[in-house]
């Protein structure tokens, strides 16, 4: 659901811009309070997962195909601050370097893909959650279905932007019909992956997942005449530090292989917007991207032939660039939730 340069008019394409500057500026806050020693590590490595996963287009109907947007996998794991900080990382780098998604459209892709999806997911994954059994599968449910909501709210978003500055003459009840209806399907494939994912990590480190937390009442004592928390059972400091790191190289790999290898077998058929974009002519005034003559630019190295080769490379690169960019953004974040805490309790 990248929007391309062109399709948006500049006042629209300005307005959603400093709505998603506003945004990313509440999240940078809001991360302070949701990454920690557990988080700040994972965070990273769910921007680099997503950035791997989008890479992989699945079909959907006849000629056309949706990928992850990630919004709703971010938020549950990491907290729905962090998870718009991860997903708007991974529109950057997808901008800047492979020509995805129009440069002067960022802030359109930054409030429907990133902004969007992680507030509508997150706030139906809560309020599953308060409702469901305390249990594990509860957390799995309720990511399912808050993942299959997220798409077609999206939908729905770029609807509304595009009726208030689309720059072609459509009549915004085709547009809205034909987004709508596409990712709804599309969605059904974002909620399992979404699921499978959260799934996998509760299965190994339930303490890693954001939306997880809680999930088990704490053992009481009473002491005292006062009931009072039991110390928590569980691993040792170390034993816990190395299941974070074989988890977080468990992710990293896997990101790799899909990115570098996997999404050579991706469908090749348009995404949703793409395809209503062409049947519709909302693409007729599309601009040049203006990282188009990138090296990377349309997820392939210049000068290299072999398209598999250059495919695998490309995805490479950019889970590299984009782990490195986004533990580099969580760790300063992180890093300022140190000083902080040391300012207050010093008294500073």
């Amino acid at each position: 659901m990248h929007v391309p340069d062109g399709f948006i008019d500049a006042p629209t394409s300005a307005v959603t811009g400093v709505v998603a500057a506003g945004a990313l500026a509440v999240s940078l806050r809001g991360a302070r309070r949701e990454l920690d020693e557990r988080t700040a590590p994972l965070a990273g490595l769910v921007a680099a997962f997503i950035f791997a996963v989008q890479m992989l287009n699945f079909p959907v109907a006849a000629g056309t195909s949706g990928h992850l947007l990630g919004g709703a996998l971010a938020a549950i794991l990491v907290g729905p601050f962090t998870g718009v900080l991860c997903v708007s990382v991974v529109l950057l780098m997808q901008g800047i370097l492979f020509a995805d998604g129009g440069l002067t459209a960022l802030g359109v892709n930054i409030t429907d893909m990133a902004i969007v999806t992680t507030v509508v997911s997150y706030a139906v994954f809560r309020g599953l959650v308060k409702v469901l059994p305390r249990k594990r599968r509860s957390v799995t449910v309720a990511s399912f279905t808050a993942a299959a909501v997220s798409v077609p709210a999206a939908a729905v978003a770029f609807t509304l932007i595009y009726s208030v500055g689309g720059t072609t003459d459509v009549a915004i009840s085709k547009v809205a019909t034909a987004m709508i209806g596409v990712h709804v399907l599309i969605g059904i494939g974002e909620a399992a992956i979404t699921a499978l994912t959260v799934g996998a990590v509760i299965a190994v480190r339930p303490d890693l997942v954001y939306g997880a937390r809680g999930l088990q009442q704490r053992l009481k004592l009473r002491v005292n005449g006062e009931l009072v928390d039991a110390p928590a059972a569980g691993p040792v400091p170390a034993a816990t530090a190395r299941t974070q790191r074989k988890l977080w190289i468990t992710g990293l790999v896997t990101s790799l292989v899909l990115a570098g290898f996997v999404s050579f077998y991706a469908s090749a058929s348009p995404d949703g917007l793409e395809k209503i974009a062409h049947d519709k002519g909302i693409d007729r005034k599309a601009e040049k991207h203006a990282s188009a003559g990138s090296p990377l630019a349309g997820y392939g190295v210049e000068d290299v032939s072999d398209a598999r080769l250059s495919g695998g490379l490309a995805g490479v690169i950019g889970v590299g660039v984009t782990v490195v960019a986004g533990s580099t953004v969580f760790w300063a974040v992180r890093r300022r939730r140190t000083r902080d805490v040391s300012a207050v309790s010093t008294g500073v």
